[in-house]
């Protein structure tokens, strides 16, 4: 029997998939689309997301395909320097269309066995208490122990199991697409620099090869939609908009997004669960969308195959809704606020010039990136030390890079005492002694216990104090050992 089946080969679904695979579980991907989507719907990665291709050993692939921007002007288009120090060794955007991380995820999960398949599409669910049975459009039948919905906004799954998706339907529409251009950059930047002062949904950007990625608010929000745009209605609200239409042709490609803000009631019903958009929609405001599904699956991934694999504490699988719901919920409310900073009406804007006001104070500042960026969630484990529940960034160790020592997605035991123990979890924790060369901020503490997507489980020098965190996060010691003794 498959393991696992992840509906969905979008970012959050591959991500998953390399994920699971990283434990042995057998998963398979089933993708309605028979081709890769060429639509770009996301633009790049946030430090998080950098962070956890970092973690897994992908960032170089990413690295030598994206190019590095400064993480200014990202909260509603309002431009400030950077904050100083932010706590991460990546405080950077990485530009690298949708369609390209798609294809480097894809590579990834492949390499570790997953299988994918394209052209399937998904009909019916149906579950029992040993596991999922799947339907596609051409008859076929497939069984899982578990079933993962990543497949959109409008995902099957989803409604297949009854999962409600309550939220505000979509108030405005953007047109998006690739096209070429018929006149000059400098004309282009010069309009473009003018039209942005007080329309920040609008934007011309170069791509190389004489294309230009294109948004400009539509005229209204269409019945359908899932309908494509014309040409001529881009042409059309091109002038609306900039007073001109560029001369734009040859279309590679068009869309339309709205802001429909809506969250899943639940993230799992029995043995389905849901990631990414399937659980959670929202306006494309700060480009938290794709960053937010790839850190789902991140969380989930681990958690899922534990379980699988017969060692998962009781209620682990259940922390994954517990943990990413309110980070989700947060992410909806900050893109309700960007909407509203950046509407054009008279009382929103004298809104947006005091928040720019506010941005000047660094802690102002520091907060929003940290809400974008990802690298401020804290999951709540308990009163304990301050790094407990946040992710530890990279630090530089005596033998090298911490996240060189996280690739293969087990816990770790980061002991700088020498006197710690793992022993009865060894198959799911790796223990290193050693120390922090660089004196790097966020660390602090003479050993931390981090889980497999680099959260700190535990923080502390003694034996006695490390026990039951192990326990918790990685199940039962082995029989046998000293650990399985001391707990019972």
């Amino acid at each position: 029997m498959i393991d696992v089946i992840v509906v969905g080969a979008g970012p959050t679904g591959l991500m998953l998939a390399a994920e699971l695979r990283l434990h042995d579980v057998r998963v398979l991907v089933l993708e309605r689309d028979a081709e890769p989507t060429k639509v770009v719907r996301a633009m790049g990665l946030h430090a998080r997301s950098i962070e956890v291709m970092d973690q897994r050993g992908l960032l170089d692939r990413f690295l030598a395909l994206g190019r590095r921007h400064p993480l200014d002007g990202f909260f509603a288009g309002i431009t400030k320097p950077a904050p100083r120090r932010l706590d991460t060794s990546h405080p950077f955007v990485l530009a690298i269309p949708q369609p390209v991380i798609e294809r480097l995820l894809a590579e990834r999960a492949a390499e570790l066995g997953a299988q994918v398949r394209r052209g399937c599409e998904l009909v019916g669910v149906d579950q029992d208490d040993e596991g999922v049975a799947v339907e596609l459009a051409d008859g076929t039948r497939l069984r899982s122990r578990y079933l993962v919905g990543c497949d959109g906004g409008r995902s099957t799954v989803r409604k297949a199991v009854g999962i409600g998706f309550p939220g505000e339907p979509s108030r405005v529409e953007t047109l998006l697409g690739e096209v070429e251009i018929g006149v000059s950059r400098e004309e282009v930047d010069a309009v473009v620099a003018e039209v942005r002062k007080t329309q920040k949904r609008f934007g011309l950007i170069p791509l190389g090869d004489g294309a230009y990625r294109v948004g400009v608010p539509a005229d209204g929000v269409a019945e359908d939609r899932r309908s494509t745009p014309t040409l001529e209605e881009v042409k059309r609200q091109l002038v609306a908009t900039a007073g001109t239409d560029f001369g734009v042709h040859s279309p590679r490609w068009l869309s339309r997004f709205g802001d429909a803000t809506r969250l899943a009631e639940r993230y799992r019903r029995g043995r389905v669960l849901l990631a990414g958009d399937a659980a959670h929609v929202h306006p494309p405001t700060g480009g938290q969308g794709l960053n937010l599904g790839v850190q789902d699956a991140f969380n989930l991934g681990w958690k899922l195959a534990a379980v699988v694999g017969g060692w998962a504490p009781e209620g682990l699988l259940d922390t994954y809704e517990a943990e990413r719901r309110p980070v989700a919920a947060a992410v909806l409310d900050n893109t309700r606020a960007q909407m509203e900073l950046i509407s054009t009406e008279p009382g929103p804007q004298a809104v947006r010039r005091l928040v720019a006001r506010l941005m000047d104070f660094e802690d102002v500042k520091r907060y929003l990136v940290e809400e974008l960026t990802a690298i401020g969630v804290r999951y709540d484990f308990g009163e304990g030390h301050e790094l407990l529940g946040r992710r530890l960034r990279d630090v530089a160790l005596g033998r090298g890079r911490l996240y060189g020592l996280t690739h293969a997605g087990r816990g770790l035991l980061l002991d700088g005492t020498g006197r710690l123990s793992v022993a009865g979890w060894e198959d799911r924790v790796d223990h290193v002694v050693d120390r922090v060369v660089d004196g790097g901020e966020g660390w602090g503490a003479p050993a931390v216990l981090l889980r497999p997507d680099g959260h700190v489980a535990w923080v502390g020098e003694e034996q006695g104090g490390l026990v039951g965190p192990l326990a918790r996060w990685f199940g039962e010691p082995v029989v046998g050992s000293s650990a399985a003794d001391r707990l019972g």
